[in-house]
């Protein structure tokens, strides 16, 4: 290929890819419109503070520094370690199941984990707290079955379970994949230069995963941070979050005139899940590096 072939070529690519963009702009459109336009009204609504007199609006961070404040800030924290909790419980356990199912031999239990690990991640809502309920809530077949009382599934390690049921699932999905990336030729290296199963997944294996399973935890966490309708329908308002907190100031159920206070706590999710993807997304892209 001479230099003239070579730089129409160049051109020529550079002409395929410019034009490849008219087919995403309605991707772009929805996009915009879905997030973009919510995204701004919301923005907006977070610093803007209406005189109850007047009924004047105005540019303000007031609500932005109350929601950072008293009970807002309870149930903000709160959030927080509940998501934690789930995100470090959720990624070990995860983990372990994952590795069991990598190294079976029967290839029938593989397939059956995961697919229902596929099923049950996406299980939430008010049916998962029904089937709680209905195991382990006051009148549950477990809790008569064993006597176990009241207050056993309503509370912070009550909810925490919950969210592992479908914790757990998603971080097999995150981790299988990376566990097979481990090849079978570092294992046998190892052992032949002396190394321990230990040494080796001091030294070797957990190296490499140790990006796949920060990226696990960071995921897990936003999806505990972000639940909402499984928590709605086990606890009410017995365990403070910020999910429910933002629902009673914009129903008016609890709090009354506080819609641009749940404006400004949505905002503050949103600065923790950006920070959560922050972190992410680094990690997912230098784990990929091992599973080509």
């Amino acid at each position: 290929m001479t230099t003239t072939d070579a730089g129409t070529a160049v051109r020529g690519g550079g002409r395929a890819r410019t034009g490849s963009w008219p087919a995403a702009l309605p991707l772009l459109a929805f996009m915009a419109l879905a997030f973009g336009i919510p995204a701004l009204a919301l923005l907006l609504g977070a610093f803007t503070v209406r005189d109850p007199q007047t009924r004047l609006s105005s540019f303000s961070t007031a609500n932005v520094v109350e929601s950072l404040r008293g009970a807002y800030l309870t149930t903000l924290l709160s959030s927080v370690r509940l998501s934690a909790l789930v995100a470090v419980a959720g990624a070990v356990l995860g983990t372990l199941l994952a590795q069991a199912v990598v190294t079976s031999r029967f290839r029938a239990l593989r397939e059956s984990v995961l697919t229902a690990s596929g099923v049950l991640a996406n299980f939430g809502g008010v049916p998962l707290a029904f089937i709680w309920i209905a195991t382990l809530g006051n009148s549950g077949v477990v809790t008569t079955a064993l006597g176990l009382g009241s207050g056993v599934l309503y509370n912070f390690w009550g909810l925490a379970l919950v969210y592992m049921y479908f914790s757990v699932p998603l971080m097999v999905l995150v981790v299988t994949p990376a566990l097979d990336g481990l090849r079978p030729q570092w294992r046998e290296a190892a052992h032949n230069s002396g190394a321990t199963t230990w040494q080796f997944w001091r030294h070797v294996g957990v190296p490499v995963l140790t990006p796949a399973l920060l990226g696990g935890v960071v995921l897990l966490f936003g999806g505990a941070f972000a639940a909402y309708a499984t928590a709605a329908a086990m606890v009410g308002s017995t365990v403070p979050l910020v999910t429910l907190q933002i629902a009673d100031a914009l129903t008016g159920d609890v709090l009354i005139g506080h819609e641009n206070i749940a404006l400004a706590l949505s905002l503050d999710m949103i600065v923790i899940a950006v920070l959560v993807m922050a972190v992410y997304l680094p990690l997912q892209r230098r784990s990929s590096r091992w599973l080509r």
